[in-house]
């Protein structure tokens, strides 16, 4: 029987409330936006919101695939909005944010795979707030180079794609995706661009060993990634793949320190650590 493990005490979320939060969430429902704090039900929503910091997660709300960690719906997307990035981009400048992150889900079922509204997104955030930085998360986009090579000359100051989990579980736990094609795009977009900084997260608790962990982070930093961001994965709900258990704060400083030692620019790791989590330190 699958059942979602007790967490444990250290893991302990700040119920939103401030003023900053719901004036969020007001423009987030009026302009019907989506983001990936709320579709992926992210622990630190209340400390992110309340800063004004927020995640946009652009090209709709459903996923074409069926990762099993993810807490994003899957199934047939609803039709483009193109009036998406011009929403974005001024609810970005009525927030006064200074550092944009943006993600997507997985459009398999278009044939630029979304691509075309990342880059008029972008387009039009930086038209409207000339100052802004910006991270894109992008998905895998198959590995397609032409198509990864959009984002690259547009230019954002971050690009993450998180490899997610060890190579023994991808299969398992992210299904469509490819553990080498994940590192063969963060290593590609480096390659392509040096001054862009390339950053990638990945999840702890879905049954990996230490020594996993470690052989993991060694391949990211072979891919020349500059950003790692490590955090407990948390159950979303009973259809998605269990924890197999809870990584001590202890054993998350462990291995910040190990990634540091390695070379990494900055290294996020705790239990609510998530790839967005003090994304705007990351680009300094």
């Amino acid at each position: 029987m699958n059942v979602i493990k007790k967490k444990p005490k250290w893991i302990k979320v700040k119920l939103p409330m401030s003023k900053n939060y719901y004036e969020l969430q007001k423009l987030v429902s009026l302009h019907k936006l989506n983001t990936i704090c709320q579709s992926g039900s992210c622990p630190n929503i209340g400390e992110c919101w309340d800063k004004g910091v927020a995640t946009f997660m652009i090209l709709g709300n459903i996923c074409t695939r069926s990762c099993r960690f993810c807490g994003v719906k899957t199934g047939r997307p609803d039709k483009i909005d193109w009036d998406e990035p011009k929403k974005v981009a001024k609810s970005i400048k009525i927030l006064k944010i200074k550092h944009a992150v943006l993600t997507s889900v997985n459009r398999d079922d278009l044939q630029d795979m979304g691509s075309d509204i990342w880059i008029q997104t972008i387009q039009k955030i930086r038209h409207l707030n000339p100052n802004i930085t910006i991270e894109a998360l992008i998905p895998d986009f198959k590995g397609e180079k032409h198509i990864i090579n959009k984002i690259i000359n547009i230019k954002p100051e971050v690009i993450s794609h998180n490899v997610e989990t060890v190579s023994r579980l991808t299969k398992e736990v992210r299904v469509q995706a490819k553990y080498g094609r994940s590192l063969e795009i963060l290593q590609y977009i480096k390659k392509k661009n040096q001054n862009i900084r390339t950053k990638t997260g990945i999840m702890l608790g879905l049954g990996e060993t230490k020594e996993e962990i470690i052989e993991t982070m060694k391949d990211i930093k072979k891919s020349k990634v500059d950003i790692l961001t490590m955090g407990q994965y948390l159950q979303p709900s009973l259809k998605h793949y269990p924890v197999r258990f809870f990584i001590f704060p202890e054993q998350f400083k462990e291995f910040k320190k190990i990634g540091l030692e390695m070379g990494f620019k900055y290294v996020e790791s705790g239990p609510l650590v998530r790839s967005s989590y003090h994304a705007e330190k990351h680009v300094k």
